[in-house]
């Protein structure tokens, strides 16, 4: 893989407060990052203009609301992130068939109205912040992870999703279920430096993401907390293209 192709699937995470912090960042770094992630810390303080911000400047944006309500409440939101212009959203799997069907309806809807391109639409299935331990004694699945993934991977897929947030250690089963044209973007990174895993339990570095099939990895702390984030960014960059 070429720098340049390792850019184009690499997701800056921007868990800031401010909108200003995050449109330094983007202007740093959307050389080394085309697409940017807004997830709840950031769109609760500052709204759709955080999204207008990093579109304003060149970048894609990732809206990491993960949608999980009524069917019909999820299809308006749905619009609402079209209407936005945002180039990929996430809803939570565990919502069931109807309310990712409605997603999917709703979004395809509004962009037709719009002429717009239809946003990527990816459901989550278990928070990387949860092991076989905590879903079996706190939230009562009566299954392994790994297999409780791959059930709800399936069922996105016949439900219309384009594709899954899911960790490393679940790419090559979402592969076997869902095929190669089903998109699987991965967080919980952790380059080979960074030793510690924080709140994440399933963890992966770069370059063993996409080796296991990975599209796009979602990378936060370990850029936002360096004391270079532009050099580490690039390090990532490197350790992704040493394929």
């Amino acid at each position: 893989m070429t720098i340049e192709e390792a850019k184009k699937r690499l997701c800056l995470a921007l868990d800031v407060d401010r909108l200003s912090d995050a449109k330094r960042l983007v202007e740093a770094l959307r050389d080394r990052v085309t697409m940017f992630k807004i997830g709840f810390q950031l769109f609760t303080r500052e709204g759709p203009e955080a999204v207008q911000a990093v579109l304003r400047l060149g970048g894609r944006v990732f809206l990491d609301l993960k949608y999980h309500d009524i069917p019909n409440t999820v299809a308006n939101a749905a619009r609402e992130a079209v209407n936005m212009g945002v180039y990929m959203f996430n809803v939570h799997a565990s919502g069931g068939s109807e309310m990712m069907r409605a997603a999917v309806e709703g979004a395809a809807e509004q962009s037709q109205k719009n002429n717009a391109p239809m946003p990527v639409i990816l459901a989550v299935t278990v928070l990387t912040s949860l092991n076989d331990k905590i879903l079996t004694d706190e939230l009562n699945v009566n299954n392994t992870l790994s297999h409780h993934v791959t059930h709800l991977a399936a069922l996105a897929k016949a439900s219309g999703l384009g594709g899954v947030v899911a960790s490393s250690r679940e790419i090559t089963a979402i592969r076997k279920c869902c095929g190669r044209d089903f998109a699987i973007l991965t967080p919980g990174i952790r380059p080979p430096w960074i030793k510690d895993a924080d709140d994440q339990k399933r963890t992966a570095t770069p370059a063993d993401a996409i080796r296991l099939g990975a599209d796009y990895i979602v990378v936060g702390r370990p850029i936002l907390k360096a004391d270079d984030p532009a050099a580490a960014a690039d390090k990532i960059l490197r350790d992704m293209a040493a394929l």
